[in-house]
C-alpha cells in the first residue's frame, strides 16, 4: 500500500485510514504530522484539528455531521462524539456542466443481445410466471417443480446429498459431537441438459402483495409487475390469479399499456376461482407456459449498440472504503456509459442525504429538481412521521466500518451516479424513457432497491459491496464489487470485480471504471456468467409504499 491516509476532498476536515494506525503513531498527510490519540481501524476517520462541540464535521466535500463532544486533532470520529447532519437544500442554478470522458475506444464496441419488437435490447432471455397475489405462490411453487428441473434450468448443488450423509452418520451410530466434527464433501448433483437453448431460464416472481394492503400498494405492485413482464430481458409471461384479490388484472393491464404494451410477446393469464379446481389450474398454466418457451426460443443474440443498455446502480453493505474505491469507479462507468449515449439508473433515496444539493442543480430542467427536492422531503418527512428518517439509515455493519453517519454513507453512495447531467427523476415505479442519468426513488434496502431498478428498465445491475452481499435478480445479471481485496478473496463466491486495487495505489478510478464497462459488455453478451447468476440468487421485494430505508 503505498499510503496509509487519504483525504478524500480539499475541503474535507477529516482524514480516512487505509489502514489499522495504532494509537501515538504519527502520519503525515500533505506534508503536515498527524499524532493518532487512539486506535485508528481501517475504513475510519480522524479529525484533522481541535472540534469544539457544535461544530461542523466535512467529506466528500460536504456537511455530513456535527461534533457532539468536543475532539481533539488525531482523534477517532466514532457514533459517540460525531452525530448526523446534513445541509438544507432548495431549487437551485442548472449545473448541467461535465467533463465527457473519451469514449473513442468503445466507438466501435457492441453487445450481442436479444432485440425486442419495439427496439429495446435484453442482456438475457427469460420466461417469468408471476402471481397477481400471495394467494397463488403455492401454485407458483408447483409449478417451479415440474419444470425447472426437467428443462435443464436446475442449478448444481453439492448440498443435494448433503442430508443423506448426515442420515448415514445417524443411522450408522455416530453420535452429535462425531457427526458435527465430520467433513462431508457433498456431491455436486448433474444438471439436466438444456431443452431450449436460447432461454436463459424461467423464473417465478412470488411475493406476499396483491391484497390486504392498501389500494395504491396493489397500483404500485401491478406497475412494478408490468415492468417486469414488458422488460427488454423477458420473452413472455404466465400470471396466476385468484380473483378476488385487490390487484385485479385490469389493473395490470392498464400499467403494461402504460409502459408500451406487450409488443409481440405473448401472456398469458389464468385465474383460480374462475377455472375451478388447482389441477385444471395448474396443468393449463404448464401447458402454455412450455408454448410459450417453445416461441421464445426462437429468438436469438444479435450484435446491439452499447447505447441500448440500461444500468442500475446499488450499493449494499458498504464499508468506509466504498465511496473511495467501489462506488466512484462504478461512477466513472455510468459517465463512460452516459457519454456513448446509454441510460444508468441511480436510485436509494435515503441514501442520497446530504447531496440532495448537488444532485437538484444537475437536473437539466427546473422542474426535475422540484420533483426530486419533493420526493427525498416527502420520502424524510414519512420516515420522522414514524419516529425513524434518514439519519438512521446506516445499518450495525455500516458504522462498524466507517459510515458513522447518514450523510457520510450518502456523500459516498451518490458517486456511483457520477458527474454527468440528471435527465429524468421518476418515482416508484415509473420506467425509464430518457437516455442518461435518471434519477428513481426506492428504498436504501438492497433488494427492494434492485427490484424496483430492474422493473424500470434497467437491464445490467451494478453492485458495489464493502462487507459482502449476495443479492441478485431473477431476471438481471447483478454484477457484485467489492470495495477492498480482503473481502474479493474471502468470499470471492459472490464477487465479480475487485476494485480493492485503488486502495493500493495500483490502479486509477478510471482504469477501474474502464475495466468494470468491459465486464459488463461481456455480461450483456451472456459470455461472462456472473456469480449472482452462477449462484441461482433470484431475490425479488416489491416495496410497499410505507417507510423501508
Amino acid at each position: 500500500m503505498s499510503k496509509r491516509v487519504l483525504k478524500v476532498h480539499p475541503d474535507d476536515n477529516v482524514i480516512v485510514a487505509l489502514s489499522d494506525i495504532k494509537k501515538g503513531e504519527i502520519v503525515e498527510y500533505d506534508q503536515k504530522p498527524y499524532e493518532l490519540t487512539s486506535d485508528i481501524p481501517a475504513k475510519h476517520k480522524f479529525a484533522q484539528a481541535d472540534f469544539e462541540i457544535g461544530e461542523e464535521i466535512y467529506m466528500y466535500g460536504v456537511l455530513v455531521g456535527k461534533a457532539h463532544q468536543k475532539i481533539k486533532k488525531g482523534e477517532w470520529i466514532t457514533t459517540f462524539n460525531v452525530k448526523h447532519a446534513a445541509s438544507e437544500f432548495n431549487i437551485g442554478e442548472r449545473n448541467t456542466d461535465w467533463q465527457v470522458p473519451d469514449v473513442s475506444e468503445y466507438s466501435n464496441r457492441t453487445f450481442m443481445g436479444y432485440h425486442r419488437a419495439n427496439g429495446e435490447v435484453g442482456t438475457a432471455n427469460y420466461w417469468i410466471v408471476l402471481p397477481m397475489v400471495f394467494c397463488e405462490n403455492r401454485n407458483l411453487d408447483i409449478m417451479k417443480s415440474a419444470l425447472v428441473d426437467d428443462l435443464g434450468y436446475g442449478k448444481k448443488t453439492k448440498y443435494k446429498n448433503y442430508a443423506k450423509s448426515l442420515i448415514d452418520l445417524y443411522t450408522a451410530g455416530k453420535n452429535i459431537e462425531d457427526i458435527l466434527s465430520v467433513e462431508i464433501d457433498g456431491n455436486e448433483s448433474t444438471a439436466t441438459e438444456k431443452i431450449f437453448k436460447n432461454v436463459d431460464g424461467i423464473k417465478f416472481l412470488t411475493h406476499d402483495m396483491g391484497c390486504g394492503g392498501t389500494r395504491q400498494d396493489a397500483q404500485a405492485l401491478c406497475g412494478l409487475l408490468a415492468g417486469y413482464i414488458t422488460h427488454p430481458n423477458v420473452a413472455g409471461a404466465t400470471v396466476l390469479s385468484l380473483g378476488c384479490q385487490n390487484a385485479q388484472y385490469h389493473m395490470l393491464q392498464e400499467e403494461i399499456e402504460k409502459r408500451g404494451g406487450m409488443n409481440q410477446k405473448p401472456i398469458y393469464f389464468l385465474e383460480q376461482q374462475q377455472l375451478g379446481t388447482e389441477e385444471l389450474l395448474v396443468s393449463n398454466a404448464i401447458k402454455q407456459t412450455f408454448g410459450g418457451l417453445i416461441e421464445a426460443n426462437k429468438i436469438e443474440r444479435k450484435p446491439a449498440s452499447i447505447d441500448k443498455l440500461i444500468l442500475g446502480l446499488e450499493c449494499g453493505g458498504s464499508d468506509g472504503f466504498s465511496g473511495i474505491s467501489a462506488n466512484p469507479a462504478i461512477g466513472f462507468t455510468s459517465d463512460l456509459l452516459v457519454a456513448l449515449g446509454g441510460t444508468v439508473i441511480l436510485a436509494e433515496f435515503p441514501e442520497l442525504c446530504g447531496v440532495e444539493q448537488e444532485l437538484s442543480d444537475r437536473c437539466m430542467i427546473t422542474e426535475n429538481a422540484e420533483k426530486f427536492n419533493h420526493l427525498m422531503t416527502t420520502y424524510n418527512n414519512r420516515a420522522k412521521a414514524v419516529g425513524s428518517g434518514f439519519d438512521m439509515n446506516p445499518s450495525p455493519g455500516n458504522i462498524k466500518d466507517g459510515l458513522i453517519t447518514d450523510a457520510i454513507k450518502s456523500a459516498g453512495a451518490a458517486k456511483k451516479g457520477g458527474t454527468s447531467p440528471v435527465t429524468d427523476v421518476l418515482d416508484y415505479p415509473e420506467k425509464v424513457i430518457k437516455k442518461g442519468l435518471n434519477l428513481l426513488c426506492t428504498p436504501g434496502n438492497d433488494v427492494e432497491s434492485t427490484t424496483a431498478e430492474v422493473g424500470s428498465g434497467a437491464n445490467i445491475v451494478l453492485f458495489t459491496t464493502g462487507l459482502g452481499t449476495p443479492t441478485g435478480n431473477p431476471i438481471v445479471p447483478v454484477i457484485k464489487l467489492s470495495s477492498n481485496t480482503k473481502l474479493a478473496e474471502k468470499m470471492s463466491d459472490i464477487i465479480d470485480i475487485n476494485t480493492g486495487s485503488i486502495i493500493e495505489g495500483t490502479e486509477t478510478i478510471e482504469q477501474a471504471g474502464r475495466r468494470i464497462l468491459d465486464f459488463v459488455i461481456n455480461a450483456a453478451s451472456g459470455t461472462q456468467e456472473v456469480k449472482a447468476v452462477t449462484n441461482g440468487q433470484d431475490d425479488f421485494i416489491p416495496w410497499k409504499r410505507g417507510v423501508s430505508l
